[in-house]
């Protein structure tokens, strides 16, 4: 699944890129609300068509320098899972 950002606020930077900031949800271009069902007119989210889910991730994604929090129910519906761990137990009893 293609999705991209909408988020509460944006901001440039010094190259002029406008990149999201805030609460950011999943947003499948040509609707018109989240992956989690918050219509983004009624919300005030900015739309980012151009920016995609996996880059306004705090962890691993290159827009998300001022991304505060991640909406966990489009985390979800985008294949995240709540057991998804970002480390790995390797060789636990030597």
């Amino acid at each position: 699944m293609r999705a991209a950002v909408a988020a509460t606020d944006s901001w440039r930077d010094p190259d002029g890129f406008r990149a999201p900031a805030g609460e950011v949800h999943a947003w499948t271009p040509g609707t018109n609300q989240t992956l989690c069902g918050i219509p983004i007119k009624k919300a005030g989210l900015h739309r980012f068509s151009h920016v995609e889910w996996a880059d306004a991730q705090p962890a691993t994604g290159r827009d998300a320098d001022r991304v505060t929090r991640v909406c966990h129910r489009c985390a979800a519906a985008t294949g995240r899972r709540r057991d998804d761990k970002p480390w790995r137990r390797v060789d636990p009893r030597p």
